[in-house]
């Protein structure tokens, strides 16, 4: 549910959304009245089937940037269907029933997730976000997995935080090859009270944003007050992630709850950044515990933005990295557990995130076919390889995929603006009109 205080912004500015149609032969457009939407009707639901004509405008419109204002305008949104599969957004899912889900057969799982991203997405459109360190080693948690721990002895050696007209050529580096979102991250358990570099941090951000990039941020445990200067600032994603499931997550972290990190992407949602978390696999996990860790993203108040999804680079020197009980994540476990995301959280951009390495270009297609809709890119994430920028860009040519820009809401799935896709609406939850194509 979105809050009221956004909720009502968003109504009023729904107006403004307006798909861009041909006057002539194009599409025609089917408008909801606020009439159409009174409570009085006696009917329970309305199912709105709107179906293009033969031409398709060229560039689809889009929706709006802000997350919540976009999730505002499906408030009344009960559930879409298309090719016998259906979906809606919800918070109420059990762990059996997304259990039952991720637990497919692998070709049926597939399926319904291709086909539940087309009916909330474009396909071809993929967001490209670049992760730099800005402050790397040092760090006091006690990650199993993590090279940045002073109580893991690996080849990562702390530096100090990067000056900001460092961070803001990097920034121009990845804008100029293609990236629309950047990605700060630094190496420490919290914020706390590093004023300076809090204020270093607020600078980065005000000069990243600046260059028309999307920003986005990795620094730890936040406060509410900390979240709202970076809001200010013109943050636009926090980056939390949970790692793995409650019952798994402390055979690999004890210097940090699961509690802790609830509590900051609450102070991020509230300070109305939009939230990137996921999680990792190769933690030593059970199935059980992937299922664990997508109920509890699922069942957030709202869902996250993004949820990225990882494969553990093993580095020596970590617990998890010297184990011979940890086997190596192969493509068909990260596509099923992107199919399942894909699921229960249509309106969310799944993030194909580190390890993506170590996956060939067919492997990668497949996780874009379970529905991923963004990468990393950049030769590092962090402390550890990626792909090159020159190497992604042939990707995309060779996939058929196009950026995403920054600061643009994405593109409405073309599947619902050629009339393929069913919408069931809740009567009465709002009473603006709405227009499709």
């Amino acid at each position: 549910m979105i809050p009221s205080r956004l909720a009502s912004s968003a109504a009023r500015r729904l107006s403004q959304w307006r798909p861009s149609v041909s006057s002539t032969g194009g599409m025609r457009c089917l408008s909801l009245s606020p009439q159409a939407l009174d409570t009085s009707v006696s009917s329970d639901v309305i199912i709105d089937r709107y179906v293009a004509s033969r031409v398709v405008a060229e560039e689809s419109p889009r929706l709006p940037n802000d997350s919540y204002e976009r999730n505002a305008l499906y408030e009344a949104e009960e559930e879409r269907s298309m090719g016998g599969v259906t979906a809606s957004v919800r918070q109420n899912w059990t762990r059996d029933e997304i259990a039952e889900i991720f637990h497919q057969p692998f070709y049926e799982l597939m399926y319904k997730a291709s086909t539940v991203h087309r009916m909330y997405w474009d396909p071809s459109e993929v967001q490209q976000c670049t992760l730099l360190s800005i402050k790397t080693g040092g760090c006091s948690e006690d990650c199993s997995y993590c090279s940045q721990s002073t109580r893991h002895k690996t080849f990562v050696k702390p530096t100090p935080t990067m000056k900001v007209q460092e961070v803001l050529e990097a920034a121009q580096r990845a804008k100029e090859a293609g990236s629309t979102r950047f990605c700060m991250g630094a190496a420490w358990r919290e914020l706390g009270n590093k004023k300076n570099a809090f204020g270093h941090i607020l600078e980065m951000v005000r000069g990243v944003n600046g260059m028309g990039l999307e920003v986005c941020c990795t620094l730890g445990m936040l406060n509410a007050e900390q979240a709202k200067q970076l809001k200010e600032a013109g943050l636009s994603a926090y980056n939390h992630n949970l790692d793995t499931s409650p019952e798994h997550y402390p055979k690999v972290i004890s210097t940090r709850s699961y509690e802790d990190r609830l509590n900051t992407i609450a102070n991020v949602r509230d300070a109305g950044i939009s939230v990137c978390c996921g999680g990792i696999l190769g933690l030593g996990e059970e199935e059980k515990d992937r299922v664990g860790l997508l109920h509890v993203l699922a069942t957030l108040p709202e869902h996250p933005e993004s949820v990225p999804i990882n494969a553990l680079v093993a580095v020596e020197g970590t617990p998890l990295g010297d184990s011979e009980d940890i086997s190596r994540v192969d493509a068909f476990a990260m596509a099923r557990m992107i199919a399942t995301a894909r699921i229960v959280m249509p309106r969310t951009m799944v993030r194909l995130s580190a390890g993506r390495l170590s996956f060939s270009d067919a492997e990668q297609y497949l996780m874009f076919q379970a529905g991923a809709n963004s990468i990393f890119n950049g030769d590092k994430l962090l402390t550890t390889a990626n792909p090159e920028f020159d190497q992604d860009q042939a990707l995309f040519r060779k996939f058929g995929f196009q950026g995403k820009p920054a600061h643009k809401g994405p593109r409405v799935a073309p599947a619902e603006e050629q009339g393929k896709v069913a919408i069931t609406k809740v009567q009465g939850t709002n009473n603006v009109e709405q227009q499709y194509a």
